[in-house]
């Protein structure tokens, strides 16, 4: 049974992305390749005309003249915000030619060179929130400025998501105007036969939903990147989320009680073999003062033991793996800590992030500034986990929370290497790879599917946290398992039922064994 569609897009039947920074972090490799090109050419000129020349933001001056526009379109554009006027010129032009064109093309080899040194990088929620409206009968397509654009998809893997794709080349070839004129945007969407009125469009430059605006499309949606989401208000925007995967959320206390859906839920797994992931904080146990007081009760570890006696179960943690494994104390199943950094398999072999360990230091520094810089404030707590450095500061008093997370701020801004994210009443730092609960998820799902030598396509992934670290793992199994929500969280959840307490939790995997006991 598929997932019950939680999408309510009235009167839209299909969705025009924009690719850059929407579909694909290329907005980042853009974002130099243009800094590159202006500070190279402004430093040129001023040292021919002997005047001051101020370098090229890749931030503000990027979105303001740049972002989302044809590429020659942008040369002009930020020149004329420096009161330069040069010559078209041609497309055939040699990079570096002081034209329009040359300028542009010289932008081309620099963002080229380094997308090959830098990669394709995707945002899977963008993927998965693509792959969902297929899933729902509506259409897809691609509208970009960047003649790069069908070479990207192919490399990333995801061409076939995408029914029509309109980028520079055709823009160049049809002649049409680029954004924020919204020509590519009706030509991307008239191509499986949408009107304007019929679709949304997708993006995250000021120019694209200008053009979207003005297009007349049911749905402007803005997807804010940077930190900016009055800009994309300010421009036309209806809906501004900072990712996709906010529009498939919903409040806590609207999903369906996973109690209450025995049978239901009985039917998703009709035919497939669950794989049961849990968090530790807040769904097996309750949320106590101190991390050392969150002690897992027999009742729940014989819940535990009773299911992982009939398929395979894994706990996803923050905590230390050791930590996480000493307090849940069952064997035969799989712990990963540290957000999934670091996982103890049932056998007892362990692996870490093959990249991880290049951030000890940075860690172990940060660790010594945190503890420095909180010393003296009541109730703030430094956890130290091998890939992480928790700051809790449910003990603190409510005026001095202020305090803790000006120090966290301030050391954080000493090491852009790591991360900084949070959850109930904690500041945290782990390394700044892209890893997180969901990645962890569907990597234990593979290992755990070939040690139970099982088809992956035949096991459904099931996952219960509390969190917002825990949606990445409700995002990784939406479309191909079951989320669920301990109710504690305050926060719009991705998953597909709610319980309502840890009470609740022990009950719900008491009935997960129920369930496969009489399949057996």
């Amino acid at each position: 049974m598929p997932n019950p569609p939680r999408l309510h897009f009235e009167g839209v039947r299909g969705f025009v992305f924009d690719l850059d920074g929407v579909i694909t972090d290329t907005a980042r490799v853009h974002a130099s390749a243009w800094k590159d090109l202006f500070d190279g050419y402004l430093a040129r000129r001023a040292e021919r005309t002997a005047t001051a020349w101020t370098p090229f933001d890749a931030d503000t001056d990027y979105r303001a003249y740049v972002d989302g526009k044809p590429r020659y379109d942008g040369v002009a554009s930020f020149l004329a915000s420096r009161g330069i006027s040069l010559p078209r010129g041609d497309p055939a032009d040699a990079p570096g030619t002081e034209t329009i064109c040359g300028l542009g093309n010289e932008k081309n080899v620099a963002f080229n060179r380094r997308l090959e040194e830098e990669g394709v990088d995707v945002y899977e929620t963008t993927v998965a929130f693509v792959r969902r409206l297929r899933s729902l009968g509506l259409h897809a397509t691609v509208a970009s400025s960047s003649k790069n654009c069908r070479a990207i998809l192919q490399a990333a893997d995801i061409a076939d998501l995408f029914e029509a794709v309109v980028d520079g080349t055709d823009l160049e070839a049809r002649d049409l105007p680029g954004k924020p004129d919204p020509a590519m945007f009706v030509e991307s969407a008239g191509a499986v036969g949408l009107t304007p009125g019929e679709a949304a469009v997708v993006e995250d430059a000021i120019s694209g939903v200008e053009a979207g605006q003005r297009g007349g499309f049911r749905l402007v949606i803005g997807v804010d990147r940077t930190g900016h989401p009055d800009d994309l208000w300010a421009a036309g925007a209806d809906v501004v989320v900072p990712d996709l995967v906010d529009l498939d959320r919903q409040p806590i206390a609207d999903l369906p009680s996973a109690l209450d859906s025995r049978d239901e839920i009985a039917g998703r797994l009709d035919t497939k073999t669950p794989a049961v992931f849990l968090d530790y904080d807040g769904t097996l146990t309750p949320i106590v003062a101190h991390p050392d007081l969150a002690v897992l009760d027999d009742e729940t570890r014989g819940a535990l033991r009773r299911l992982a006696g009939l398929t395979p179960v894994a706990v996803i943690s923050g905590r230390d793996v050791a930590d996480v494994k000493g307090k849940v104390g069952v064997d035969g199943i799989w712990y990963a800590g540290s957000h999934g950094f670091d996982v103890i398999e049932p056998d007892g072999s362990r692996t870490e992030h093959a990249s991880a360990h290049s951030y000890l230091a940075s860690l172990d520094a940060a660790e010594a500034e945190l503890r420095a810089a909180t010393e003296g404030i009541a109730g703030a707590h430094i956890e130290r986990k091998r890939f992480a450095i928790a700051v809790h500061y449910r003990q603190t008093p409510a005026p001095d929370v202020a305090e803790v997370e000006a120090a966290f701020v301030a050391v954080a801004g000493e090491h852009p290497d790591l991360r900084r994210t949070g959850g109930k009443k904690v500041f945290e730092l782990r390394p700044d790879l892209d890893w997180d609960k969901g990645r962890a998820l569907l990597s234990a799902l593979e290992s755990l599917a070939t040690a139970a030598r099982l088809d992956i396509a035949d096991v459904c992934p099931v996952y219960i946290g509390d969190d917002e670290t825990d949606e990445d793992a409700f995002s990784a199994v939406e479309g191909r398992g079951i989320g669920i929500v301990v109710a504690g969280a305050d926060h719009p959840s991705v998953a597909d039922y709610r319980l309502d307490d840890t009470g609740a939790v022990r009950t719900c995997l008491t009935t997960f064994a129920g369930l496969l006991e009489e399949s057996a």
